[in-house]
């Protein structure tokens, strides 16, 4: 049986001055590699009140060596958006595990730029940055995620398949940080919960 940890995980990163605290003979080290998700911006027309209702998977792009493991076992997955009063999304998202529909409640806070949002998680250091990579509102998001230096690219759609241009996109954006289609997953397009009962949720909002 699945762990509920692995259920989360499944629906998933200066330099002193010169002079300055360096004896003598020693380099001042590098800086960090800037974080792919640093060059990824939210686009300019993202109207967040359009991103509200109903979304399914569709596909993920991730290093992750648990999805890869368990990638036979992916399930039909939907997603449903509000937008709170404070900008923020209160994302259900819905699955079957082990045969039973579960609810997973998160909260992406806002972070100070555009389109970008910040999800907390269990745990220090366990936050995942969140962007909004392009959208129509329409018919398709990209997401992207990252935890650390893990970065995951999710593809969503109002229905749950989606048009040859738009996986062209999805794939455009996850080679853009460093992913292929090696790495790459796509969700079955049916069998999807609308509901679980109350012993079946996990709220993750009140973190």
């Amino acid at each position: 049986m699945v762990s509920r940890g692995a259920l989360l995980l499944l629906g998933l990163l200066l330099a002193a001055p010169p002079g300055l605290g360096q004896g003598p003979g020693r380099r001042r080290r590098p800086p960090p590699p800037q974080s792919p998700l640093e060059k990824v911006a939210a686009p300019a027309e993202l109207r967040l009140p359009e991103l509200a209702g109903r979304w399914f998977l569709v596909g993920m792009a991730s290093r992750c060596g648990f999805l890869a493991e368990h990638s036979h076992r992916l399930e039909a997955t939907a997603v449903t958006v509000t937008v709170g009063d404070r900008q923020s999304l209160d994302v259900s998202t819905f699955r079957k595990l082990d045969g039973m529909c579960w609810e997973i409640r998160q909260r992406y806070l806002p972070a100070q730029a555009h389109g970008r949002f910040l999800l907390k998680g269990r745990g220090h250091g366990s936050k995942v940055d969140v962007v909004v990579g392009e959208t129509d509102h329409s018919s398709y998001a990209i997401l992207y995620f990252q935890k650390g230096r893990s970065i995951s690219v999710k593809l969503y759609g109002r229905s749950s398949r989606v048009s040859d241009a738009v996986i062209d996109k999805f794939e455009q954006h996850l080679r853009a940080v460093g992913l292929s289609e090696d790495v790459t997953y796509y969700f079955p397009a049916y069998g999807f919960c609308d509901t679980a009962d109350e012993f079946h949720i996990l709220d993750e909002t009140k973190l």
